[in-house]
């Protein structure tokens, strides 16, 4: 890591650093929402623009990183709304549809799940950042998903299945839009029964 810049206070690794442009990344997007610049984050930080783009090579992934840092709070709300739930295939349709609701009201989220230059669709659902935010969901289910046959690459395969599900809504939220009640048959009817299978007889109904 060059030690040029940082007005004077030198980070003490990579770590450091990386949380230090995302937390400026931060301030840029509360003043003016995703539509900031690797320049102004530099400015912020006292650095030169080739020292973010060392750690974030494009606006884009220093946007999609800030808004990952960012969704803590809504995966604790979820976690708080599924805390009940203990059926891996009622957990992943309430998870879908929570978050699908809420993706209008959580600034963060919306900038990681909407269309957008900041999305972690930008690379598909399969790309790392992607997976990785599905995984962060499923872990604050209070789900075993172990006794329910879905580890290892069951489990990464439902958090892919339930991303592609997410981004189809996101796109096209349907005309009219589904929501609330209605939004958890569907969910039931064509989402459910695909979970059911990816499970081991032990852990199924």
């Amino acid at each position: 890591m060059r030690t040029h810049g940082w007005s004077g206070a030198t980070p003490a690794d990579d770590d450091e650093a990386i949380a230090r442009i995302l937390e400026a990344a931060r301030r840029a997007v509360d003043r003016s929402g995703g539509d900031i610049s690797i320049t102004a984050v530099a400015r912020d930080l006292g650095v030169t623009r080739q020292t973010v783009y060392r750690y974030f090579p494009t606006v884009e992934a220093l946007l999609g990183a800030t808004a990952i840092a960012q969704v803590d709070p809504f995966l604790d709300l979820l976690a708080a709304h599924l805390g009940g739930i203990r059926d891996p295939t009622e957990a992943v349709v309430e998870g879908i549809a929570y978050t699908l609701e809420q993706i209008p009201e959580e600034k963060y989220l919306s900038m990681v799940l909407a269309p957008g230059r900041a999305s972690a669709f930008s690379a598909g659902v399969t790309s790392d950042t992607a997976l990785a935010f599905g995984r962060s969901i499923l872990e604050r289910f209070g789900v075993d998903w172990v006794e329910a046959g879905l580890a290892g690459a069951n489990l990464d395969e439902l958090v892919e299945h339930m991303l592609r599900i997410v981004q189809s809504f996101v796109i096209d939220p349907g005309r009219p839009r589904r929501s609330g009640a209605e939004l958890r048959s569907y969910l039931r009817k064509w989402v459910a029964p695909a979970v059911d299978r990816m499970r081991s007889p032990a852990g199924a109904h």
